[in-house]
């Protein structure tokens, strides 16, 4: 499932962090939130990995999707 299809699953709280934290390493917590509405699990390759082997980032490409959502502007297809 792509980002543009589990986004608007994801709880107003849970937009907000990672909207606020773009392109930071994603906490357990907001990872299984992504996880629970079809998202990415922690063990999917979609993420991608920090300094630390068990930090995970969003990719480049989901970075951009959500800073444009971020920016009101229409995001780019994932």
């Amino acid at each position: 499932m792509t980002i543009d299809t589990w986004w608007p699953q994801l709880s107003s709280g849970t937009r907000d962090w990672l909207i606020a934290n773009n392109g930071s390493p994603v906490p357990p917590a907001i990872v299984e939130q992504i996880e629970l509405v079809g998202g990415p699990g922690a063990a999917d390759p979609w993420w991608g990995r920090g300094e630390d082997a068990t930090e995970l980032l969003l990719p480049d490409q989901a970075v951009d999707w959500i800073e444009a959502v971020a920016n009101g502007e229409s995001p780019p297809p994932p």
